[in-house]
């Protein structure tokens, strides 16, 4: 694996970990501390299933599925492949994002999770640093992909002009 990626990966790893026990230590579980009202609070609660709580009370199961996504984004994004920068940061934070929650449930059996927003009067789901880097690399990626495939077609369109 590229060193780079291991570097930004365990950066960033590190800032989720450093993040989740400084929350456990400072805000008792399933309370919150109020940053803007009616907006954004910081909080200390205990996840067990997936995004939204989906498949919540299987661990295992969740275990297993980042190991895969783990294995499966070496075997296809990163091994044998010349990376850009950007590919390095993307695939760096969604790294970092899945071993960082892969590690809580380890460790504890559930993510920590500490932002929370309100949004229009809905309670978005609470996540934390190592969601965020998740869902922005996801982002990163498909809109690079898109990107690429907007640029092939317009080359692919001149030549046919031409």
């Amino acid at each position: 694996m590229k060193k780079k990626i291991i570097i930004i990966s365990f950066i960033l790893i590190m800032i989720d970990q450093i993040i989740k026990v400084v929350i456990s230590n400072l805000i008792p579980l399933n309370s919150n501390i109020k940053i803007i009202p009616n907006f954004f609070y910081i909080a200390n609660v205990h996840n067990e299933g997936a995004a939204f709580s989906i498949l919540s009370g299987n661990r295992f199961i969740l275990l297993l599925i980042s190991f895969v996504a783990l294995f499966i984004i070496y075997k296809f994004f990163i091994k044998d492949k010349d990376l850009t920068k950007y590919d390095m940061i993307m695939i760096s934070m969604l790294y970092g994002g899945i071993i960082g929650n892969f590690i809580d449930r380890i460790i504890y059996g559930y993510v920590i999770d500490y932002l929370e927003f309100i949004i229009i009067n809905y309670n978005y789901p609470i996540f934390n640093f190592a969601d965020i880097c998740i869902v922005v690399s996801v982002i990163g990626i498909v809109i690079k992909s898109i990107w690429e495939d907007v640029c092939k077609s317009s080359k692919s369109k001149k030549k046919q002009d031409a």
